[in-house]
């Protein structure tokens, strides 16, 4: 698992928070739906991980809190959050580094070597 100079551990939560996030901000619970849609629902964020994750990301400098557009509407504004500098470098290595392993184990003849992940 990546450290970051704060010693914070990128969990797998955090990474699929990072990678929702990594085409434009959005809000919690739009997270929370395209976790579960991109994995097929393989991985449900439940809301404690999501906003546990969250903070522990904050207080890394992974991600940064904006104020969504206002809609009076819908109620208060939500708060959205945007991946920064730091959260892309931090989700790229991972990344890099998980598919290491996807090509060690292909190595391994334990995945096809045409077979997705």
């Amino acid at each position: 698992m990546k450290r970051a100079q704060n010693d914070v551990s990128i969990t797998p939560a955090m990474l699929h928070i990072l990678l929702a996030i990594a085409g434009g901000a959005q809000h919690g619970y739009g997270i929370m739906r395209e976790v579960g849609e991109r994995t097929g629902g393989a991985t449900e964020l439940g809301a404690g991980t999501l906003y546990r994750s969250i903070k522990k990301m904050l207080d890394a400098g992974w991600i940064a809190e904006i104020d969504a557009d206002e809609d009076n509407s819908l109620g208060p504004a939500r708060r959205e959050y945007r991946i920064t500098v730091g959260g892309r470098e931090v989700a790229s290595s991972e990344v890099a580094q998980l598919n290491g392993i996807v090509e060690w184990a292909r190595a391994a003849q334990l995945l096809d070597p045409g077979e997705p992940v």
